[in-house]
C-alpha cells in the first residue's frame, strides 16, 4: 500500500525537527562559560614582542570567558595592553579587559602579577581583594568576584595561587584560610581556586595531603593527580589545579570538563613552539549554561520527537 500524499510533508517536517534539535543537543554540549588558568612564564614587553608568542597566547585566552594568568611580569601594564589589543582584534564578538594585582614576590628579579583578562560581554567585575598576610605566600592570592548573566550560578569568587615551589604545602593549606576570608568579605561560598600549586611529584606527595585543610574539607579538586599538565617529557606531574569549594557550584560545573588544554596538538606547533610559551599547559573548567531551554533539551527532544513521529502514523 503506496504513503498517501500528506505523508510526504510530514515526513520532511520530521527529519527537519529531528535535524534542528541534534544542532541544539550538540549545541548544548559544547556550550559552556569556560574558565582557564595559564601560567605563562615571565610574560613581559620583550616576550609580548614576540610575534609568534602573542598569535599563539591570543588564541589560547580567546577559547575562554575567563582567562587567569600568572608569571606576569608588566608593572607598567604595557605587555597586558598589548594582549588586549591583539584578543580585541582577533574576535570581533567579544571585547575584553583585565584586572591585575599589584606585584608580588619576595625578590626584586621574581616580582609577578595575577592578571583575570575576560569577556566584557559575558561577565563583570563586582569586587578584588588582596590577601595581606604575607608570611602566608611568596604571592599572595588577588581574589575577584565575578558576575554573570550567562552562568548558572550568578556570582562566584576565583582565587589564583601560584606557589613557591618548596613552599607548596604550606602555601596551598593556607588557601583555607583565604577562602574564610573572602567567603566572609563577600557573602559567597561559591569560590574557585586556580593556578599553579606545584601540586604533585616531589612538591606535594600523597603524605603531605593529611597537612592540607582543602583535602579535607567540601572542597572537590577537577584536576586530578595523575594528569599531566607540564609540556616536556622529563616531567609528568599535575602543578596546576582548579578546585572548588561546595555541593551548590560543584553541580553548576559541567560534568568532566575539567581539562589540560593541549594548546601544541591543538594547533599544531611543534615542542619547541609550546616551550617558546611555557613549560606548563593551560588548564580549563566550564560552568553550566543559563539557558534553561538548552539544559531542557534532552526532554524536549523526546516530547517533540514523540509528537511528531504520532502524527506521522496517524496520517499514513
Amino acid at each position: 500500500m503506496g504513503w498517501r500524499s500528506p505523508s510526504l510533508p510530514l515526513l520532511l517536517l520530521l527529519l527537519l525537527f529531528l535535524s534542528c534539535l541534534t544542532c541544539l543537543v550538540e549545541g548544548a554540549t559544547a556550550s559552556g562559560f569556560r574558565i582557564c588558568a595559564y601560567n605563562v612564564q615571565k610574560f613581559d614587553s620583550v616576550k609580548a614582542s614576540n610575534y609568534r608568542v602573542m598569535h599563539t597566547l591570543t588564541r589560547i585566552v580567546s577559547r575562554c570567558d575567563i582567562c587567569l594568568l600568572q608569571e606576569v611580569m608588566d608593572p607598567d601594564g604595557k605587555a597586558i595592553k598589548a594582549l588586549l589589543a591583539s584578543l580585541n582584534r582577533y574576535e570581533a564578538k567579544y571585547s575584553y579587559a583585565s584586572v591585575s594585582s599589584k606585584s608580588l614576590g619576595s625578590s626584586p628579579s621574581d616580582m609577578q602579577q595575577y592578571v583575570f583578562i575576560y569577556r566584557k560581554e559575558t561577565v563583570n567585575v563586582t569586587g578584588q581583594h588582596q590577601y595581606q598576610k604575607k608570611q602566608s605566600f611568596v604571592r599572595e592570592p588577588f581574589s575577584v568576584q565575578f558576575q554573570s548573566r550567562k552562568t548558572a550560578i550568578k556570582k562566584f569568587i576565583l582565587v589564583p595561587l601560584h606557589t613557591e615551589p618548596r613552599q607548596a604545602v604550606q602555601e596551598i593549606d593556607r588557601l583555607y584560610d583565604v577562602f574564610l576570608e573572602v567567603s566572609k568579605k563577600w557573602n559567597n561560598m561559591n569560590v574557585m581556586f586556580l593556578g599553579d600549586f606545584h601540586a604533585s611529584c616531589a612538591y606535594m606527595t600523597r603524605t603531605d595531603k593529611k597537612k592540607i585543610r582543602l583535602f579535607k574539607s567540601a572542597f572537590s579538586w577537577l584536576i586530578k593527580d595523575k594528569v599531566d599538565t607540564t609540556v616536556t617529557d622529563d616531567t609528568n606531574c599535575a602543578y596546576d589545579r582548579i578546585v572548588v569549594h561546595g555541593e551548590t557550584f560543584l553541580k553548576k560545573i559541567s560534568p568532566l570538563s575539567a581539562n589540560v588544554f593541549n594548546f601544541g596538538k591543538e594547533f599544531k606547533l611543534t615542542r619547541t613552539k609550546v616551550l617558546e610559551m611555557s613549560d606548563h599547559f593551560p588548564v580549563e573548567v566550564r560552568l553550566k549554561s543559563s539557558a534553561h531551554l538548552l539544559q531542557a533539551t534532552p526532554l524536549l527532544t523526546l516530547l517533540g520527537a514523540s509528537a511528531i513521529v504520532h502524527s506521522f502514523l496517524s496520517a499514513l
